[in-house]
């Protein structure tokens, strides 16, 4: 791999201690505690309950329960995965890891890194109302899926010659959104949350969040716990 095609590599988590900073002042860092990785319901059990409840309770989750969930949706399942990577709990193109989780709670924006399990300060302020319904403004947690296109990498170990074609990065990125989508609602499921996967204020959003050209919002998804 050329250094140009490598650097490419480099999540932009890596960039937001200096490009964020100013916006999401007075906001810490949040280390999130180790995810439990049993209990609940067994993943049929899961499949069977798995629904659409948009009726969200207000009610913050409590720091276990969002440490499981995030883990759950996107987290590290096993240190050597395909490309030298990590491997997570959902697949992705090549293993390119191009979607990120934004998560909008009361006191601002957090982007979730996961290889050390913590939360990234992005921006201060409410910005649940982007998620576009109404019962999502009161939610907890409402996840904006944004894609980083800039993570599809042609380099001399890629076997997919065509990740550079934009047509066939839309059909990735949709398709990956939807597999960790489905694992936030079969870990509902599992701990009698309430989950919706919505349409979102995709403009509005990736101004506030100071997104990348490259990057885009796609969707948005509410968790909760039942109202």
């Amino acid at each position: 791999m050329n250094r140009r095609a490598f650097i490419k590599t480099i999540p932009a988590i890596a960039l937001l201690t200096s490009t964020k900073s100013s916006f999401s002042k007075n906001l810490k860092p949040i280390n999130l505690l180790p995810p439990k990785k049993n209990g609940g319901l067994t993943v049929l059990a899961s499949l069977q309950e798995r629904k659409t409840n948009r009726n969200i309770s207000p009610k913050k989750l409590d720091p276990q329960t969002l440490s499981n969930l995030l883990w759950s949706a996107f987290g590290v399942n096993r240190t050597k995965g395909a490309f030298n990577k990590s491997g997570r709990t959902a697949a992705s193109a090549s293993n390119s890891q191009e979607i990120d989780l934004y998560i909008a709670m009361e006191e601002g924006v957090y982007l979730y890194d996961a290889v050390p399990h913590r939360l990234i300060p992005v921006v201060r302020g409410d910005f649940r109302a982007l998620a576009g319904r109404r019962s999502a403004v009161r939610a907890p947690i409402n996840i904006f899926y944004v894609v980083d296109k800039s993570r599809y990498v042609l380099a001399d170990w890629q076997p997919d010659k065509k990740i550079k074609d934009p047509e066939v990065q839309k059909s990735y990125y949709y398709v990956d959104t939807g597999l960790i989508a489905q694992n936030v609602y079969l870990f509902a499921a599992s701990q009698n949350l309430a989950a919706w996967f919505h349409n979102c204020n995709k403009k509005q959003a990736a101004k506030d969040f100071k997104l990348r050209p490259e990057q885009q919002v796609l969707f948005a998804q509410t968790v909760g716990y039942p109202a």
